[in-house]
């Protein structure tokens, strides 16, 4: 009786989902490092609370170098949490842990690719014989054709209330729209697009997970950063005849472009 009553209760393990930022540095680090500072100088606090994933896939580098970046990004305020795309070799115990499985976007069932498939039946009707393909149009005559299935929709999400200054809205599955204002200091994040009936004087960046075709519109425009696939404006970057104005924003080469609607 009493081992049953001192035996310790078991630990309880509960699976969590966040999203973190992804920093891809690129060599000489201290190019790298310098572009950085100057995101920092010009949005304050971008990194702040924000957990980072550092992915050096791809690098010609070794553990010293990580170590230095790791170290330099530290005095930055910038916190790595894992490390994506090292070696084994390359991390040890005085390094973050090794982040594998990092998915840009949620899962998505691949569409049959019809074009190939049709290419795949007139190959096939043109090497049948004459009476093979009569017997085929008699067996399907009168046969009426599957429905196609509908396209997914794609995922959306609607906040009806302003976004206040302090507020981080994440939402990596598809575009966000913002019935209202999104004040200086708060921050939206989405996979598609950013659509805001309203001023927009925070940080908002879409396209987070890969979607370089995504689009940031807003009635009023007064951000401090905005950004569509990892490319981004700061308020110093935009240009002074579009502040103010309703605008759309979206990315051409690379390249961060806006013009005024209407």
């Amino acid at each position: 009786m009493t081992d049953v009553l001192t035996q310790p209760r078991p630990i309880r393990l509960k699976g969590r989902s966040f999203l973190a930022l992804a920093l891809t540095p690129e060599l000489p680090f201290e190019d790298w490092l310098a572009r950085l500072d100057d995101l920092a100088a010009r949005s304050a606090g971008f990194f702040l609370r924000r957990p980072v994933v550092l992915d050096v896939a791809g690098l010609d580098i070794d553990r010293a170098q990580i170590r230095e970046l790791i170290d330099q990004l530290g005095k930055r305020n910038v916190r790595i949490m894992g490390i994506e795309g090292a070696r084994p070799s390359l991390l040890g115990s005085d390094l973050p842990p090794a982040m594998t499985d990092g998915r840009p976007a949620a899962d998505f069932e691949a569409p049959v690719a019809e074009k190939d498939a049709a290419d795949k039946k007139e190959a096939t009707d043109k090497d049948a014989p004459a009476a093979e393909k009569a017997e085929e149009a008699e067996a399907i005559k009168g046969v009426a054709p599957a429905d196609p299935q509908p396209p997914k929709a794609t995922p959306s999400l609607v906040v009806s209330q302003p976004v206040r200054s302090g507020q981080s809205l994440y939402f990596p599955e598809g575009d966000v729209t913002i019935v209202g204002s999104v004040a200086s200091g708060a921050e939206i994040v989405a996979g598609g697009s950013i659509h805001v009936y309203g001023t927009l004087r925070g940080r908002a960046m879409a396209g987070t997970t890969g979607n370089a075709a995504a689009r940031i519109f807003c009635r009023k425009l007064e951000a401090e950063l905005i950004a569509i696939d990892g490319f981004y404006h700061t308020a110093e970057d935009m240009e002074p005849n579009l502040r103010g104005k309703a605008v759309q924003i979206w990315l051409e080469d690379e390249a961060i472009k806006a013009g005024a609607l209407g």
